[in-house]
C-alpha cells in the first residue's frame, strides 16, 4: 500500500510517465486481449542438419534438373523389422501440409513432415561418406530400439 500511495503521489506531482497517471496506475503491467506475449526463447529446430548433410543436400539438389524443388522433404513410414522408418524425396514449392516444418541449416531447406514431427524431434541428420558406404544417418534420442541393420527404428 505505500509503495501505491506513493506512485499516486508522485504522480499527481507530475514526475512520473502518462501510464502511471491515477487513472492507469500499473497499467503498464497488465496486458490486455489485444497484447500478445512474445517468447524471448528462441524456437529450436525439429531437426539438427549438419554441414556435411546441408553440403550433400546441395549437391543433389544441384544434380535435379527442376527448377520447382525447394528442398528436401523428411518423414516416416510404417515398414521394416522394426516399425518405423526414415523416408527422404524432394520438395516442390507450393506442395506439402500448411503444418509442416521447415528447418534452414547451411543454406538448405529440409522440410519435416507434419505426421512425423512427434517422431523425430530433436533428430541430428548427417552425411557418413567412408569405404563401405556413403548415406545420411539419423540419431533419433526417441528411438527406443532399432534393428541389427538400422533401417528402421521404434518409439
Amino acid at each position: 500500500q505505500r509503495v501505491c500511495k506513493r506512485l499516486a503521489t508522485v504522480a499527481l506531482r507530475g514526475t512520473l510517465p502518462a501510464r502511471f497517471t491515477r487513472s492507469g496506475l500499473f497499467s503498464a503491467f497488465s496486458t490486455s486481449s489485444s497484447q500478445q506475449r512474445v517468447s524471448r526463447i528462441p524456437k529450436k529446430d525439429v531437426v539438427t542438419v549438419t554441414e556435411a548433410a546441408a553440403q550433400r543436400i546441395k549437391a543433389l539438389l544441384e544434380n535435379k534438373k527442376d527448377s520447382k524443388v525447394a528442398g528436401v522433404r523428411l518423414g516416416v513410414k510404417t515398414r521394416g523389422c522394426n516399425g518405423l522408418s526414415f523416408v527422404l524425396g524432394y520438395q516442390e514449392e507450393g506442395k506439402g501440409d500448411k503444418f509442416d516444418e521447415k528447418v534452414s541449416a547451411h543454406g538448405v531447406d529440409v522440410y519435416i513432415d507434419s505426421k512425423a514431427v512427434f517422431y523425430i524431434v530433436g533428430t541430428k541428420m548427417d552425411w557418413i561418406e567412408d569405404d563401405l558406404r556413403a548415406e545420411f544417418t539419423f540419431d533419433n534420442p526417441n528411438a527406443k530400439g532399432q534393428c541389427g541393420c538400422g533401417e528402421s527404428f521404434n518409439v
